[in-house]
């Protein structure tokens, strides 16, 4: 059964459509990891994320297809098989993560040196 909100979210300007539809923990990274992989089944995804758990990368990977960032293809052959890339919308977020990329290190490189590993895909993006 889907959770549905009692309350219908009230967006109030663009910039939280945005966030809702690309924003959060989860949503930039699979669109990033996409961008720099072209095609990925469920569980390259998946391995490429870490700590995602089966539950959050499904429903993530569902509203990104809800929202048309991503586009799911599936194969009718035994075992199953599904191939997840990005939609042309999808491709459009990519300079605006991009940007936020920058923007980051720029405002915080010491502390982003010092505590994460590069970024794979955001250099990627860069």
């Amino acid at each position: 059964m889907k959770y549905e909100p009692k309350i219908e979210k009230e967006i109030m300007c663009p910039l939280e459509y945005g966030l809702d539809i690309f924003g959060g923990k989860w949503k930039s990274r699979i669109i990033c990891v996409l961008s720099a992989n072209s095609v990925m089944r469920y569980n390259e995804i998946r391995k490429e994320l870490g700590d995602i758990t089966d539950a959050v990368l499904a429903a993530m990977l569902k509203g990104l297809i809800a929202d048309e960032l991503i586009s799911r293809k599936q194969y009718n052959e035994i075992p199953p098989k599904v191939e997840y890339s990005l939609t042309e919308k999808g491709k459009s977020v990519l300079p605006i993560l991009q940007n936020i990329c920058l923007w980051s290190r720029q405002q915080t490189k010491d502390q982003l040196e010092k505590k994460l590993p590069p970024c794979k895909t955001c250099d990627q993006l860069l």
